[in-house]
């Protein structure tokens, strides 16, 4: 197996959107043979490390490795992952391969952010929420799950992650003294201390006061490593920041989390639960109630996901 030392170094190499490094595993031992002719094959055309029944190739590499797997192994047995990943079918490294128009993306800074107003309930602008918006090469719009998507694919989750932060803050400029909520991603956080340096050294460069920045937990129901996005919140809070706790809903994805963490300043209910109807349901008016309830107990201030229109209960 690769050392804790070499997967790290693999994981900020492609943080730092230079070559990918992939291993390549072979499950059945009876195919040591073609181990040894396909390693001495690849040496001759590329750099290729070893370690044991793991090769670590470059995408190029790749690109060959997958074919001759394909016509003369059991691909079955075969399997790939870029840093962290979980292994995938060898097979599957063409999604890999098909997802590079990510990278230049991300090398060209082709980002902008749109400007989403949070309104206060007597009509005023309380702050914008910076939404990242992506330009083809033909100036076209290209809608953030397909982005996202390859970036994750390709492992350049993080270096996406981290241009999205940086164009917001830049961005977050221009509202003066209104509050800007800008999100990221926690899974793309290594370290909090290596990772959102350049985020904070940036917003001290700009001027930015700390307290009109909000950053904002996005994917909150897929957080699996509490202690990890404690570590995150902490490092912002240290540095005299607030953040916002996103998707909140039914049951509270986020309740069981909320426990665990320092309350955040901000909550913000589900889109799903505000649109289609929310004036007429009262399901939604139930949930949109008991984020209230959570959000007063905590001292936190709630927050409405995707009001687009005024509507007044009656009774």
């Amino acid at each position: 197996m690769i050392e804790e030392d070499d997967s790290k170094k693999m994981r900020c190499h492609n943080c730092a959107m230079g070559e990918l490094e992939i291993e390549v595993k072979f499950t059945n031992n009876d195919q040591q043979t073609w181990i040894e002719q396909v390693y001495h094959y690849l040496t001759f055309h590329y750099q290729v490390k070893r370690i044991e029944n793991i090769l670590v190739v470059s995408e190029d590499a790749l690109r060959d490795l997958h074919d001759f797997c394909k016509d003369h192994m059991d691909v079955n047995e075969v399997f790939f992952r870029i840093g962290s990943q979980t292994w995938k079918p060898i097979l599957e490294s063409v999604e890999i391969m098909n997802a590079h128009w990510i990278d230049d993306v991300i090398k060209n800074k082709q980002v902008i952010s749109y400007y989403q107003p949070i309104i206060s309930s007597d009509k005023q602008v309380y702050a914008y929420e910076l939404l990242a918006r992506f330009i083809g090469k033909n100036g076209q719009l290209i809608f953030p799950n397909e982005i996202f998507s390859a970036a994750r694919t390709r492992g350049r989750l993080y270096a996406l992650d981290r241009l999205c932060r940086m164009t917001a803050v830049k961005h977050a400029v221009r509202l003066q003294n209104v509050k800007a909520f800008i999100n990221f991603i926690p899974t793309s956080i290594y370290s909090p201390e290596h990772c959102l340096k350049s985020t904070i050294m940036l917003a001290q460069q700009l001027n930015l006061k700390q307290e009109m920045l909000v950053f904002e937990v996005v994917e909150t129901d897929k957080v699996d490593d509490v202690e990890h996005l404690k570590t995150i919140l902490n490092y912002y809070k240290s540095k005299g920041f607030s953040y916002a706790l996103d998707d909140v809903g039914e049951g509270f994805n986020t309740e069981s989390l909320l426990k665990e963490l320092t309350p955040p300043r901000y909550m913000k209910l589900d889109m799903k639960y505000v649109r289609g109807g929310v004036s007429k349901s009262d399901e939604k008016q139930q949930i949109a109630s008991r984020l209230l309830e959570v959000a007063n107990d905590l001292g936190s201030i709630p927050l409405a996901e995707g009001v687009e229109t005024k509507m007044i209960l009656s009774g």
